[in-house]
């Protein structure tokens, strides 16, 4: 008689999401991962068959050191189920997951030398005890194929307690304590270990690690097991099969970078055309001479790849595009040669005619809407699992395709960053590419999206966990699923945010907002700050009326009426087809009156519109007029 092996790896948000750069989001999504699948290989080495869900076949090779193009992204579910016999012991997986963990940590630890800034042993003490600690492993065996709630129901009364931390806490990891063993901020030892630590001449530590950064040992080894993955190898794992790591990238686009992307694009087009190559070598040289690094070289971002231009100005850290960054003095140890590289980015901005780089990167997160419901009916398993495997070998290409990078694509879990431009294309295409997967199958399912647009200033773990609320209680909760949510975050100011389902949100299988945002910056308005002085004004015309109630006063009709008012006003004594002006505030209504997807008394979805007005619309159609098409930043700020 079969039996069914569920197996579960965390805590997932408290790995991953805390990050304090995307090489940390990254690197906590591919651990994560390789993880998952060591568990996966020893549960196929034991006699089981994975059931749900299919195995990531490149990952499987990887990690058994085969041949092959090996995963650069995490894509694999941190659960699974699995068929096994009756004698089936579920310890020996979770004890290759804790083996493998240890391996890659010791892996770092020795590498690093870590030993030799700390005779008496106690950043080892304090890197053992965190690192035995940190797993989180549930399993359970059933003998019934659809109960895929027995872990959760482990989960409520079984509590996973971390050791108690003293000293000085890791600056990317909450509670844990950093690795010098200082029990006070001010303590000479603290700063000490880590500026010894950043003076090492390790490969890449100066990057890695930044100045008066400190980080605990689940931290260091999220920041630093890029640079030794390759050379891990475990014989005799579980099962009787070896482990193995692969050679990794060391970088990864930071959101500098991610957000300046189409910019900088544009420049490396403008300079070929316009055969300016010598002003980009200049630039390059003196901003290089201030970093010391081509910490872009990685990256593989698809409008820069494919652009014009040296691939090492290419790799350029992303933060000496900016004119803020560059004139940080905290930030510089050479102060003179700061500004002389930001004279020759001014040189840029002034001769490019691009603009400025936006200071808006995007983070999209999306998830399958109840899917994990119809697992309880065993007759659609099996197309679950082929319509999700089909779904994440997708999700690369269209990421990549819209400028972005994907962190973490498994099940129907999507995360990527992007440019402010290309997150809502990208949300639609890899809906569109979602439902494709489950297209004649017995399964009924949907996508839902949340899109935050960051200030570059605004820290990254805060953008995370805010990104998963946004889709959960807004995009899902409010808006009835099969929705996307959309936040901006700017430093010091309230967030906006807007929401709609997507039958509402696309028209013609294009995003409307983003053709709105078109239209309102096409150059025949022959005013290039049209979109920003009449979304203002809007704002300002229908301030009485948003909020809960106060919108419902104002009927479609003398909404547009009033909108169009607006509009013919700000555009003065220009001759417009008027029928062409009444589809566009047509659509821009609809994008403001909030809307619901709803299960009416016959169990059928219908959208139902509900009271107010989005205002928070109109504020998400300027940012994208201003940031979301021309990839850069124009001078109405």
């Amino acid at each position: 008689m079969s039996r069914y092996f569920h197996f579960t790896l965390g805590p997932v948000q408290g790995f991953v999401a805390q990050a304090r750069r995307t090489r940390d989001f990254w690197a906590g999504s591919f651990i994560l991962s390789w993880l998952s699948t060591v568990a996966m290989r020893t549960t196929m080495a034991l006699g089981g068959t994975i059931r749900f869900p299919q195995p990531d076949a490149a990952f499987l090779a990887a990690i058994e050191g085969k041949q092959g193009n090996a995963p650069k992204q995490g894509n694999v579910p941190n659960r699974f189920m699995a068929e096994v016999g009756d004698d089936f012991d579920g310890e020996p997986v979770a004890e290759a997951v804790h083996r493998a963990w240890r391996e890659l940590a010791m892996a770092v630890f020795k590498d690093d030398r870590l030993d030799q800034l700390d005779p008496q042993g106690q950043t080892q003490a304090i890197w053992n005890r965190q690192i035995d600690a940190f797993w989180d492993i549930s399993w359970a065996v059933t003998e019934d194929a659809t109960d895929s709630a027995v872990l959760d129901r482990l989960k409520n009364w079984r509590t996973h307690l971390p050791p108690d931390e003293p000293g000085v806490k890791c600056m990317m990891m909450d509670g844990w304590q950093e690795l010098s063993g200082a029990s006070a901020p001010g303590m000479p030892q603290l700063r000490s270990f880590w500026e010894k630590l950043r003076n090492s001449r390790l490969t890449g530590i100066q990057t890695d690690l930044r100045e008066g950064e400190h980080l605990c040992a689940i931290a260091y080894v999220k920041r630093r097991f890029v640079r030794c993955f390759e050379q891990i190898k475990v014989p005799e794992m579980p099962g009787g099969w070896t482990l193995h790591g692969w050679k990794l990238p060391a970088g990864v686009p930071s959101t500098h970078y991610l957000a300046a992307a189409p910019w900088l694009a544009r420049v490396f087009h403008w300079a070929h055309i316009k055969k300016q190559e010598d002003l980009l070598q200049r630039f390059h040289d003196e901003a290089y001479e201030l970093t010391g690094a081509h910490g872009e070289m990685d990256s593989n971002i698809c409008c820069i790849r494919e652009a014009p231009g040296r691939k090492l100005w290419k790799a350029l850290d992303g933060s000496v595009l900016y004119e803020h960054m560059l004139e940080n003095k905290r930030l510089w140890a050479d102060t003179g040669k700061a500004q002389q590289t930001l004279e020759h980015l001014r040189a840029i901005y002034r001769e490019s005619g691009c603009g400025r780089p936006s200071p808006f990167y995007a983070v999209l997160l999306m998830d399958g809407d109840e899917l994990g419901k119809q697992m309880s009916d065993a007759g659609k398993q099996q197309h679950i699992t082929e319509g999700l495997a089909k779904f994440t070998n997708g999700v690369q290409e269209r990421v990549y395709e819209h400028n972005g990078f994907l962190v973490y694509a498994g099940g129907d879990d999507v995360l990527a960053l992007l440019p402010v431009a290309d997150a809502l294309p990208a949300a639609a295409a890899l809906r569109k590419h979602y439902l494709q997967c489950f297209e004649n199958k017995p399964v009924q399912t949907s996508i839902s999206a949340a899109i935050i647009y960051a200030h570059v200033q605004v820290p990254l773990t805060r953008v995370l966990h805010e990104s998963h609320s946004l889709l959960d209680d807004v995009a899902k909760e409010r808006t009835g699923r099969d929705a996307v949510a959309c936040r901006i975050w700017k430093p010091g100011g309230a967030p906006h945010q807007w929401s709609q389902p997507w039958e509402v949100a696309l028209a013609e299988n294009e995003p409307a907002l983003q053709t709105l945002a078109r239209h309102l910056t096409n150059a025949s308005h022959g005013d290039e700050q049209f979109s920003h002085r009449f979304l203002y004004r809007l704002m300002e015309r229908f301030e009485p009326f948003s909020g809960d109630q106060g919108g419902m006063a104002l009927d479609d009709a003398t909404l547009k009426a009033l909108v169009m008012a607006e509009y013919l006003t700000t555009l003065r004594a220009k001759r417009l087809d008027l029928k062409v002006v009444e589809a566009l505030m047509d659509a821009l209504i609809k994008q403001c009156r909030p809307q619901k997807r709803v299960r009416n008394e016959q169990d059928e979805v219908e959208i139902r519109v509900e009271p107010g007005f989005q205002r928070d619309g109109l504020r998400v159609l300027r940012f994208l007029a201003q940031y979301g098409e021309t990839g850069g930043e124009t001078a109405h700020g």
